[in-house]
């Protein structure tokens, strides 16, 4: 049984969380040749204080570019 672990910020909807499961789910189905109920898909929601990206979480990152913007005006 495939087991999908799916990890995202906090603020999707349940309808966007509802189509992207059907979507992973068909797909998975589909590659691995099994039945769509043997797919199982955990989302994990984290906030912006538990993301990070190249050291950096979101708010960070915003800040850098809005610095980087108005260096090169």
């Amino acid at each position: 049984m495939p087991i999908i672990e799916m990890h995202m910020l906090v603020g999707r909807t349940a309808e966007q969380k509802r189509r992207v499961a059907a979507a992973v789910t068909e797909a998975v189905s589909r590659s691995l040749e099994c039945g769509a109920e043997a797919v199982r898909i955990l989302i994990t929601e984290h906030g912006a204080e538990e993301f990070y990206v190249a050291g950096m979480n979101r708010a960070q990152a915003a800040e850098k570019a809005a610095n980087n913007e108005g260096q090169s005006q």
